[in-house]
């Protein structure tokens, strides 16, 4: 079972063996507990729990500090699930501890964040609409987003229209990153390309569903 829960730090850079420079995110990957083990027969469907960061247990509730006590677990800040195949095992036990050196370097995961929140946005922004023109007489038209509707049938605006809204603040997901460098001793990953969210933001590694990356 692979898979982790970190806190992104920041970007930065590193250079391969042939001097190129390589813009990577850093993320602080664990130590992760196990927490909890799903399994198809008892509770119909199999995955792992893990738990993250720990903090004070008055920050927790009596519920989730007796269900880390269970397992002599100390307070953990995040709990996030797994969900696993039905055919696959699990070789780990509640209470153990998973660290960074779980992935390997070259590997391609999948990271889940929310992403940066931007507030009310208008189309241009967030749908990346072209502007109206400047001149033939409009005076506030410029970043309007024109017509939403019609006159004959339906005569209605249709669900899902493009508007302005609400921009960020999503489940983001960003597939088939490369694990540059792992750093178990600093429980550190550093991963090719962009993660969703702020620095700080808490993020899921899993190994990704898509093309794995290559070998170096």
């Amino acid at each position: 079972m692979k898979g982790m829960i970190g806190r992104k730090v920041g970007m930065t850079q590193v250079f391969d063996e042939k001097g190129n420079a390589i813009a990577v995110t850093v993320i602080e990957a664990g130590p992760c507990y196990v927490t909890q083990i799903r399994t198809a027969d008892r509770d119909g469907y199999a995955s792992v729990q893990l738990g993250f960061e720990e903090t004070k247990p008055s920050r927790l509730t009596k519920p989730q500090l007796g269900h880390l006590n269970k397992k002599s677990l100390p307070a953990l800040r995040v709990l996030r699930e797994f969900r696993l195949k039905q055919e696959e095992a699990v070789d780990l036990e509640e209470g153990a501890e998973i660290k960074a050196d779980v992935f390997e370097k070259g590997e391609a995961v999948d990271v889940v964040g929310i992403s940066k929140g931007r507030g009310f946005a208008g189309t241009i922004k967030r749908h990346g609409f072209h502007r109206q023109p400047k001149t033939h007489g409009q005076s506030d038209r410029e970043r309007a987003p024109g017509s939403i509707g019609m006159c004959a049938y339906p005569g209605r605006t249709l669900k899902g229209k493009r508007m302005g809204g609400r921009m960020g603040n999503d489940r983001v997901t960003m597939q088939n990153l490369e694990v540059v460098v792992v750093d178990a001793e600093k429980n550190l990953l550093a991963i090719k390309g962009s993660v969703p969210g702020a620095n700080g933001g808490i993020v899921v590694i899993k190994p990704s569903t898509r093309k794995q990356a290559k070998q170096k």
